[in-house]
């Protein structure tokens, strides 16, 4: 975090889509520093035991005068907006979770009397598409992404930006790599190789036999961060001078492409359950995503101050721990990500 950051203490702070899996990080990252945080959700749930109960609020059903009011009411300083729709949704849901709130959202900022608060919008590496082997993909790379959780994304991340420019909307975009770590949902492929070994472990804890791992080809290198240093990055961009951040877009990843075949390997070495991995063919119809991502992060070290700080082993473990029996300890080690020259693309 930047040295002329404001401090967190006191800093009254709106997390929407504050029970999901980043938002639960976020939420967790402000309170332990002294902010007053306020969790929105659609459906409730829990936020971390540091902070008061979520406020239930649908915000595509709620008008932005009904955003603005609660805003108001909860005196926020700042707003993250950790809302969206990704796994298990289709195009249009993901339209409306990733782009019509986010315009909502802007609407109801910019009605706001006196200084509004900051907006610090999640985006995602998924917004750019495909990266270029021999180097990572910076800020200014043209986006071109290929799946629809990129699209609309891409078209929130346009909207912010719009604002700024035309509303006077104080904004932040952070695109985030691929996160793990904790709670990650089973909808993705982290979740599910997990809920698979933590099935796996307690069949042979009960004298059963471990059912084979089928998953589609894993032949991608993606870029990752850890779910707690993604919360850094936003407390560091909510503090960050408005004139350093306003505006602008900031990757926030590793800087690292790692191969998903390894690191799938990594997770069933650290459960210590023999696991065998299939993978099974796709359709050509089937492969819309990109093979090969690693984000630039240099404008993240210097308007925000942060690196990430946590290795791949200790996401994975925190990923693993809520799903084995607590009689089995993860293994040791570390993973390997090659420097991009190793990787084809």
């Amino acid at each position: 975090m930047r040295s002329d950051a404001r401090p967190v203490a006191g800093l009254r702070v709106v997390v929407l889509g504050g029970t999901g899996f980043v938002g639960r990080h976020v939420v967790e990252g402000f309170a332990a520093l002294g902010a007053s945080v306020l969790p929105v959700s659609r459906t409730g749930g829990h936020a971390g035991a540091r902070v008061r109960p979520p406020l239930r609020l649908d915000l595509l059903a709620a008008t932005p005068g009904r955003i603005a009011g609660m805003l108001g009411e909860a005196g926020a300083d700042v707003v993250v907006n950790a809302a969206g729709q990704v796994w298990r949704s289709d195009e249009e849901q993901m339209a409306a979770g990733n782009a019509a709130l986010v315009e909502r959202l802007l609407t109801a900022l910019a009605s706001m009397p006196g200084d509004p608060p900051r907006l610090v919008q999640l985006g995602t590496v998924h917004e750019y598409g495909a990266g270029a082997p021999d180097a990572g993909t910076g800020e200014d790379h043209p986006p071109a992404p290929v799946t629809a959780y990129g699209r609309t994304k891409l078209l929130g991340t346009r909207a912010v930006l719009g604002a700024v420019q035309e509303r006077g909307v104080d904004a932040v975009v952070l695109r985030l790599a691929n996160v793990i770590g904790s709670g990650v949902p089973e909808g993705s492929l982290f979740g599910r190789v997990a809920a698979h070994l933590g099935a796996a472990a307690h069949a042979v804890r009960r004298g059963g036999r471990a059912a084979e791992l089928r998953l589609p080809p894993l032949r991608a290198a993606r870029d990752l961060v850890d779910a707690r240093d993604a919360a850094a990055a936003v407390l560091a961009a909510a503090t960050a001078p408005g004139a350093a951040v306003t505006g602008r877009v900031v990757n926030v990843g590793r800087g690292e492409a790692v191969p998903m075949r390894g690191l799938i390997d990594r997770m069933v070495a650290l459960s210590g359950i023999r696991v065998p991995v299939v993978e099974e063919p796709l359709s050509p119809s089937s492969r819309t995503d990109v093979a090969w991502q690693r984000l630039e992060i240099a404008r993240a070290g210097r308007l925000l101050g942060w690196r990430p700080r946590r290795d791949l082993d200790d996401s994975l473990r925190d990923l693993l721990a809520p799903v084995l029996p607590p009689d089995r300890p993860p293994l040791g080690g570390t993973v390997h990500a090659p420097h991009p020259e190793e990787e084809s693309p």
